[in-house]
């Protein structure tokens, strides 16, 4: 089935948050009067909701607990988050290049939609993708479908003609529960191979500059090189 719509991950997919995110996290934890989380145990809760990435650091089960991280942590996000956030050098284009053919573009992103539009006015990429579905537009996350059914709702395409570029298990789920093709791009953090069962990705890249040329293999107008082949056949 030809591509008609790409939909991105934002973090670890189009850029890098993580600084930013394991500050404010760590100073969120402060406020709460709680030792902070070590910074390599935030960057592998990065996709996740602010509330299960609490529980997931803390192993506390209290709602109230991890709504009241919550609160603490987007209060240092608004004052750090686009500063500290970088767009990946390859994005600009590929995001120029995909739509220069005519496909719809989406990102779905755990991230508030605010702050990724903040983030892409800093850099200079207002009104680069079609739709936008943040953390604070859907009631069910990832790995639940709900954002991405939002965004082919937003854009009129169906499913089975799209494409979802991530980087963490919680994107693979999703897009599998959507009925949309999977792309894993490998610039985020490293998962044990049980967290992706289920999950088949159509493409694993190194990175979302080799976007464009997995999209033409996909729609059968290119020869994958070596690399993509072998990841294409396994």
């Amino acid at each position: 089935m030809t591509v008609r719509a790409v939909l991105f991950d934002f973090d670890f997919t189009l850029g890098d948050s993580a600084d930013a995110i394991v500050h404010c996290s760590r100073a969120a934890f402060g406020d709460m009067g709680l030792d902070p989380a070590a910074p390599a145990a935030i960057r592998r809760t990065i996709g996740l909701t602010l509330q299960a990435s609490f529980r997931v650091l803390t192993g506390e089960p209290s709602a109230e607990r991890a709504e009241d991280y919550r609160r603490c942590y987007v209060a240092h996000a608004d004052q750090v988050m686009t500063a500290m956030t970088s767009v990946y050098p390859p994005a600009a284009a590929v995001l120029a290049t995909v739509r220069s053919r005519g496909l719809a573009t989406a990102i779905v992103s755990t991230k508030y939609r605010y702050r990724i539009e903040s983030i892409l006015a800093s850099a200079g990429l207002t009104g680069a993708v079609d739709v936008i579905v943040g953390g604070e537009d859907v009631a069910q996350h990832k790995p639940h479908p709900e954002g991405l059914q939002r965004a082919l709702a937003g854009l009129g395409v169906a499913s089975h003609a799209a494409v979802y570029v991530g980087d963490h298990p919680v994107d693979g789920h999703a897009a599998r529960d959507a009925d949309v093709r999977y792309v894993r791009v490998l610039s985020g953090e490293h998962f044990d191979d049980e967290q992706w069962t289920g999950i088949a990705p159509v493409a694993t890249i190194p990175d979302i500059g080799s976007l464009p040329a997995t999209l033409d293999v996909l729609n059968g107008e290119g020869a994958p090189s070596m690399w993509l082949r072998s990841k294409l056949a396994g």
